[in-house]
């Protein structure tokens, strides 16, 4: 029985900086990173472009990796430049019939083509959680996009931030989302406190108004850190005597350390031992051992007894 080959996957993006999405394609096929393919989706065709090009053998871990369908042609780039330049005036001929209709409480944010313009979705914000009837919105597109299948998909702040662009909250000139972020992973208020930042919303907020995704960029190096140093207000002895951590450095690997008369020293992690820890050692080491009381060692305090 002749083998198989294995068939190679494809990491495929359809936005520039985009979630990455797995493909399959048969070992003969010269494709490379860079170069553009046509591949079925959910959606219908797409046109995506190859990131990288993983080892043969890569299975995924939930359901059958799709083949590509074919590599894009010159004609099929052309197309997509075209579709491309019509975008934005889809997205003004929205907002101007949103407007129309009366749809105050949602902000249309992007049209995007396919990229042989068999398809139209047009990518929207709204306040609230109230799910908004968009049918009357929806019909008026199909009059003015005959040819085209009217998608609407509604977005996050986050993805509204991310279309945008403009300057990040920390004075970047591009905003992380914007320059490399593929994917939003969750962020929540005890990464700020790990990390000893201000919890002042001004400080801690992004332009989208959640809180900033560079709040886990060092997150799990905080964490690690912290669990080898003491915490605040521990006892700790010190080369210089007894004293009261008051701050944690956890990126140095250093304690401040405030003592009675005053002085705060700044301590590395080997400088110091936990209080609690040396006094129990101490105890334990002046401490009889069980034949000593029976009268059966040879330990140094047998004959204080």
């Amino acid at each position: 029985m002749r083998h198989k080959p294995d068939r190679r996957i494809l990491g495929i993006r359809f936005q520039t900086i985009g979630k990455l999405y797995h493909f399959s394609f048969p070992p003969e096929q010269d494709i490379r990173s860079g170069d553009f393919v046509i591949v079925s989706t959910s959606r219908g065709k797409e046109m995506g472009q190859v990131v990288t090009v993983l080892e043969r053998g890569h299975k995924k871990k939930n359901g059958r990796i799709k083949p590509i369908e074919r590599r894009a042609t010159p004609q099929d780039l052309v197309l997509r430049r075209m579709w491309q330049r019509r975008e934005l005036e889809a997205m003004i001929n929205c907002r101007a019939k949103a407007a129309e209709l009366g749809f105050q409480a949602i902000k249309i944010t992007k049209a995007e083509y396919s990229y042989d313009g068999s398809r139209l979705m047009f990518l929207y914000s709204s306040e609230g959680d109230d799910k908004i009837n968009l049918n009357p919105l929806q019909k008026e597109m199909k009059r003015s996009h005959r040819k085209a299948k009217i998608e609407f998909r509604h977005i996050g702040p986050r993805d509204v931030s991310k279309i945008l662009g403009g300057m990040g909250a920390c004075g970047l000139v591009e905003r992380c989302c914007s320059m490399f972020l593929s994917e939003f992973s969750p962020i929540s208020i005890r990464m700020a406190k790990a990390q000893g930042i201000s919890l002042n919303p001004q400080e801690i907020t992004g332009m989208c108004g959640r809180l900033r995704c560079c709040l886990i960029y060092e997150y799990e190096q905080y964490v690690e850190a912290r669990k080898k140093l003491p915490k605040k207000k521990k006892r700790v002895v010190t080369p210089l005597g007894e004293g009261k951590v008051i701050d944690v450095l956890p990126l140095k690997e250093a304690v401040i350390v405030a003592f009675e008369d005053g002085k705060r020293i700044e301590f590395l992690k080997d400088e110091i031992q936990p209080y609690e820890e040396l006094k129990a050692l101490e105890q334990k080491a002046s401490a009889p051992c069980d034949r000593h009381k029976e009268g059966g060692c040879n330990c140094k305090d047998k004959g204080s007894d």
